[in-house]
């Protein structure tokens, strides 16, 4: 599911309050610079620190080589 592209430009990392990387194939926002991935629940951010995920080395490659 795509995520509306007004609200892609106003979310942001609710830890560094920086923009997020919107990773559609695997359903998350990305903050490449703490390495932290936000699920996306039916169509929902989860901007909840605690409910972030770190991301591994090779997932971090894959999400920011453009």
């Amino acid at each position: 599911m795509s995520l509306d592209p007004e609200l892609l430009e106003i979310l942001a990392c609710p830890e560094d309050k920086e923009d997020l990387i919107y990773i559609e194939t695997d359903s998350i926002l990305y903050n490449p610079r703490l390495r932290k991935a936000y699920e996306i629940r039916n169509g929902i951010p989860v901007l909840l620190v605690s409910e972030s995920k770190p991301v591994n080395d090779e997932d971090h490659e894959r999400y920011t080589i453009n």
